[in-house]
């Protein structure tokens, strides 16, 4: 786990201007995108106002409030996944450069990954309908029991199924979670990414999940630290100060409030995307070094003496 994250963070430090940048200018064009469709969807939203402050809001209020509450979600939603597959993406490509020593800018990390962006995509949402989906079929017997009248019966077993689907869905994520480079690396199609993944994971499902999980608990606590002085400052100079904050809510969003946030966002999505695609295209790497000894031709790609080819094809030592 530490040489893990010593890769990553040292890759973002060797290559500073290239990794910040990727990931400062992903993660201004996610908040750009996600602060200006909050504005206009839940900015002044006489729905969220009604739901706040009247006792019995009526069936139009209810609807004005989640059809903006959806809306600003699923504009917010499409930019963070297509920020996401393009960080991912030109990351994992600074990454494979680095572990061989070479410089990449991002003109060089654009290049290499652009081809592979369509793809990338269709892989990210197929691994996240995969997921969703076992969460779905734990949860559907319980509604139907629902549907069916049996109410009581129904709870319990929507209980149970949607605790073995969240297992299930743990399972199949680690499963695949080194589809993406796998899919950037070796060029492959998403099927094949996913059979890729599976058999790199295969007998190593508790340590990746492990590394896995440490790194989300992490870049999640660097997130908060990062972004709750913004959260602090946001309402107290966006609303009516120091009340505000304490007591603010839906229908006390400015624009400066959202700006405030949205800075504190960037910030935070600048430090931790280089971190979260820097551990899984690492993990990739580790997994293939430990059975394909990847490490040898790596070695030898970076031009290290004493691993050269011989010219019969065989490899030094053999």
């Amino acid at each position: 786990m530490g040489e893990i994250l010593d890769g990553a963070v040292s890759t973002a430090r060797a290559h500073w201007r290239t990794v910040l940048g990727i990931s400062l200018a992903v993660a201004v064009m996610i908040q750009l995108v996600s602060t200006v469709a909050t504005g206009i969807w839940m900015r002044d939203n006489s729905g969220l106002q009604a739901l706040e402050t009247k006792a019995e809001p009526t069936r139009d209020d209810v609807l004005d409030a989640f059809s903006g509450t959806f809306s600003a979600l699923g504009v917010e939603l499409l930019a963070s996944l297509i920020g996401t597959v393009i960080a991912t993406a030109m990351l994992t490509v600074v990454v494979s450069r680095a572990v061989l020593g070479r410089p990449v800018s991002i003109g060089d990390a654009w290049r290499d990954s652009r081809p592979q962006l369509a793809r990338l995509l269709g892989l990210t949402l197929l691994v996240g309908l995969i997921v969703s989906g076992a969460v779905a079929l734990g949860l559907l017997p319980g509604i139907l029991l629902g549907a069916a009248g049996s109410e009581l019966a129904s709870v319990g077993i929507a209980l149970l199924g949607g605790l073995v689907g969240a297992v299930a869905a743990v399972w199949l994520w680690v499963r695949y979670c080194l589809s993406a480079p796998a899919l950037m690396l070796e060029r492959q199609g998403v099927f094949a990414a996913l059979r890729r993944s599976a058999k790199l994971v295969r007998n190593s499902w508790w340590r990746i999940f492990g590394i896995q999980l440490l790194t989300t608990v992490l870049v999640f606590m660097i997130a908060m630290i990062i972004q709750l002085p913004a959260s602090f400052l946001a309402p107290v100079l966006g609303g009516d100060g120091i009340e505000s904050f304490m007591t603010g809510g839906v229908a006390d969003i400015t624009w400066t409030y959202l700006i405030i946030v949205g800075i504190g966002a960037v910030l935070a999505s600048t430090i931790t995307l280089p971190i979260s695609a820097g551990v899984t295209a690492l993990l990739y790497m580790d997994q293939r070094i430990r059975r394909e000894a990847l490490d040898l031709e790596l070695a030898r790609a970076a031009e290290v003496p004493g691993y050269e080819r011989h010219t019969d094809g065989t490899a030094p030592g053999n």
